[in-house]
């Protein structure tokens, strides 16, 4: 049983996430077809479902079930939970939501909070956590007892709520002497009768391989049962610590797509009982097999001695430790590499699941209901709870554009004197993929979150609206196969979906395209301001393919709440929407746009606007009051002539000096938009990135950049006021060497430089306020930059692993 204080707490969170009857009946009406779970709630079933499992669930978003057995009585404490924190890590790596099964308090937990994590990890804590067979659940439940569920229940809980995919460690079977005994585990009779897919790593170690093939041949001998679904070509994968048992399945499938539709064949046929799926344990874990196996054997001889044998449910957990003891820890190293392998494996074929059952239920390629722009126009912001918080509160949101990018290159040079071109059609490549600068920046920032932290896989939320047809419906299932959060995703049934139609020459570069983005403009400036009310998100990103009136309803209410918003002009066209919301502001004591991030071209095109007659902003005594007090004289004038006078041909050459921020006015117009861009990162392509900032306030005065001097060796200038309350910094950062030939595709770049800038700032908010961290900060960006160069996706996914990774990019 829980003590006092634990219970309180769990009592608490439960309060808070909603879990009441009525939450209840609303959820239950949204489970899949074949889902016995509504009608369980309908009786009132003592049974929680974990916020983000019930997202899940009801959007076909796949799940992976596991065991809590495995952590309370299989492992020793703490190894216990770090392996079920790592396996949850695994099953979210894929796509799919891991969905850890206990019993707390009498209540059916499908999916746990990190606190039921590890109470249900530490045994030596909680001595009474109970291990659940079929037999047991009834009697725990109304004793209110704590349980972990053995592989037979957790079939029975994940069967019940519509989880099609569980990944354990090894199968229970037909105890050696079984045939005298009647000893069989009830793992077996419940792949009778659960509809689940079942990833194990074979039988265990200490059962009758033999005879339990033979029980599985009697009781399933309608349906495939044993898939192997290793690379390997042994075939033998029975047993639990090594690939080599003697006996082969049946069947053998060598990916997880094939493995699901073994699945949603069954499902089509109406077929009640489940299919065993064997993968064997890793190749470098398998050399130790024998001498574990060897192990085995002893420590089963000791236990018919000393009679354990005769001990019912307690015999598993005493040979396993056993074993352990006998090999110095050796098996226990084995059993975690083989479960986090089922894990992965169990991942993967719940995401191929859910792919085949999205296009064949019409129900589950509806769109996010709760996001119906008809439900949200109408609310007000109080009504906070119609958002329905299913997910943790994201420190990232972006708001923008999510689009189709359908890309044609065709093979031929377009140096070259084929006559192929007008009024033709050219032999070449014709890709779709997602697309949209919003969309871009999130999944970059997701991706690079998602790697420094499994805790961060759901801190970036992307917001943009979609339409109901087959491009929105492509939006919303590849941005749940990508592990990233929809509840962002607006439907909008009276627009289409933003496309992007480009044409790309046989080097990559964009020669032209048409985009239909229509829908973005739609996104209404308050929606999104319930959205901020309900989440307080660390910072807020808008993309250029907004209208003015939202950013400028957008950019009012971040400068009332004190929000950081970041600005991506997205075209050279697009850039200057974000004026109209500048010119609200009259005091530019604070700039209204915390960062922008142009290119060059938006850096001269929002410059010349803000100076044209039309807009006239660099006319208002607030500005000039902002110009004057950044000190900037004569000696800043001359240091900022010395940098673009400087020779960096040795560290590029690419460049022989840096007569570009002068020349090009870049310097120039970068300064004079500080006032309304507190902080510019400009994006010059080849010749690196350009970071123009002011720093304000009482703050400067504690910053690391107080301490600091102009220094070329860094390209950097500085300019400080008489009262040391205003700084400017100007400093260029090099590109990143790279070699041309190496790039594929330059329409993402950018956006996954600004998602790298956003990851870096939630995680540090700080990042611009120190020397160090802003060299390390834009470093990483350019990095993400040419990642992507490198790919042909949007985003390239190797900035996932940008975070595991301490190889530095030389490229």
């Amino acid at each position: 049983m829980f003590q006092n204080n634990l219970k309180m707490k769990f009592f608490k969170f439960d309060r808070s996430i909603g879990l009441h009857s009525l939450h209840k009946r609303t959820f239950a009406s949204k489970l899949r077809r074949h889902s016995s779970l509504a009608q369980a709630l309908r009786k009132q079933a003592p049974i929680d479902i974990h916020p983000e499992v019930e997202d899940a669930l009801g959007r076909n978003i796949p799940v992976v079930a596991l065991e809590s057995t495995i952590i309370s009585h299989g492992m020793p404490y703490p190894t216990s939970l770090e392996t079920a924190q790592s396996l949850e890590s695994i099953v979210r790596s894929t796509g799919s939501v891991p969905a850890t099964i206990a019993l707390i308090g009498g209540r059916i937990k499908i999916g746990l909070q990190p606190l039921e994590l590890e109470y249900i990890a530490d045994t030596t804590a909680n001595p009474n956590i109970t291990k659940l067979s079929r037999r047991d659940i009834a009697p725990a439940i109304s004793m209110k007892r704590d349980g972990a569920t053995t592989c037979s229940a957790t079939l029975i809980f994940a069967a019940l709520a519509g989880i099609k995919v569980f990944a354990t460690g090894g199968l229970g079977g037909v105890h050696r002497g079984g045939e005298r005994t009647m000893d069989v585990s009830a793992d077996l009779q419940e792949l009778t009768r659960c509809p689940v897919g079942l990833v194990s790593a074979g039988v265990k170690s200490i059962l009758d391989i033999g005879r339990t093939l033979e029980y599985l041949a009697s009781q399933l001998n309608h349906v495939q049962r044993g898939v192997d679904l290793s690379t390997n070509t042994i075939g033998n994968s029975w047993s639990f610590y090594t690939a080599r048992s003697g006996f082969k399945t049946p069947w053998r499938v060598n990916d997880a797509g094939t493995a699901a539709t073994v699945l949603h064949t069954q499902w089509k046929l109406g077929m009640t009982n489940g299919v065993l799926f064997a993968a064997p344990i890793p190749e470098e874990y398998e050399a130790a097999g024998l001498a574990i196996q060897q192990a085995v054997e002893r420590a089963i001889s000791e236990a018919e001695d000393n009679g354990i044998h005769k001990s019912g449910k307690e015999v598993t957990p005493w040979l396993l430790k056993r074993v352990g003891e006998i090999t110095g820890g050796k098996s226990l190293a084995s059993n975690v590499a083989l479960v986090r392998n089922t894990a992965l494996i169990g991942g993967q074929i719940a995401v191929e699941y859910a792919k085949l059952e999205r296009y064949t239920t019409a129900q589950d390629v509806q769109l996010h209901p709760v996001a119906k722009l008809s439900t949200l126009t109408n609310l007000t912001i109080q009504e906070k709870p119609v958002y329905s918080k299913t997910e943790p509160s994201p420190s990232l949101i972006v708001v923008g554009c999510a689009a189709v990018d359908i890309t044609s290159q065709p093979y031929v040079h377009p140096d070259s004197n084929s006559n192929l071109g007008l009024h033709s059609t050219s032999p070449g490549k014709v890709s779709i993929s997602l697309g949209g600068v919003g969309r871009n920046i999130s999944e970059a920032a997701h991706r690079i979150m998602s790697s420094q932290s499994p805790d961060l896989s759901s801190a970036t939320m992307l917001m943009s609206p979609v339409g109901s047809d087959p491009f929105g419906r492509l939006l919303m299932d590849e941005t749940r196969m990508l592990g990233m959060r929809t509840d962002g995703l607006i439907a909008n049934d009276e627009e289409s979906s933003a496309v992007c139609n480009m044409l790309v020459d046989a080097s990559g570069n964009l020669k032209e395209g048409v985009a239909d983005m229509d829908i973005t403009c739609s996104l209404d400036g308050d929606m999104v301001v319930r959205y901020l009310e309900t989440y307080t998100p660390k910072v807020l990103a808008v993309d250029g393919n907004l209208s003015e009136t939202t950013l400028t309803t957008l950019v009012d209410y971040c400068s009332q709440k004190i929000l950081d918003i970041f600005f991506e002009p997205t075209s050279v066209m697009k850039s200057t929407n974000i004026l109209s919301a500048i010119a609200e502001v009259k005091d530019l004591t604070r700039s209204p746009v915390t960062f922008a991030s142009p290119n060059i071209l938006e850096l001269c095109r929002i410059y010349h606007e803000v100076r044209s007659p039309s807009w006239d902003l660099m006319s208002s005594e607030a500005w000039w009051r902002v110009i004057d007090g950044f000190g900037l004289g004569s000696a800043f004038r001359m240091d900022l002539e010395k940098l673009a006078r400087m020779d960096v041909s040795k560290d590029d050459p690419r460049q022989g000096t840096l007569s570009f921020l002068i020349s090009e006015g870049i310097a120039q117009m970068a300064i004079n938009l500080l006032p309304f861009f507190e902080k510019l990162v400009i994006k010059c392509g080849e010749r690196g990135v350009i970071v123009a900032m002011r720093l304000s306030g009482h703050v400067v005065e504690t910053l690391p950049w107080i301490s600091a001097t102009n220094s070329f060796d860094a390209r950097r200038v500085i300019a400080r006021s008489m009262s040391s309350r205003e700084m400017v910094v100007l400093q260029h950062f090099p590109a990143l060497h790279i070699d041309k030939s190496s790039i594929i595709n330059v329409t993402g770049a950018g956006d996954s430089l600004v998602g790298s800038l956003l990851a870096t700032l939630v995680s540090n908010p700080k990042a611009f306020e120190s020397p160090k961290s802003l060299k390390d900060m834009v470093d990483k960006a350019q990095q993400a930059a040419v990642l992507t160069l490198q790919s042909s996706a949007s985003v390239s996914p190797l900035l996932s692993a940008m975070s595991a990774s301490k190889k530095t990019l030389e490229l």
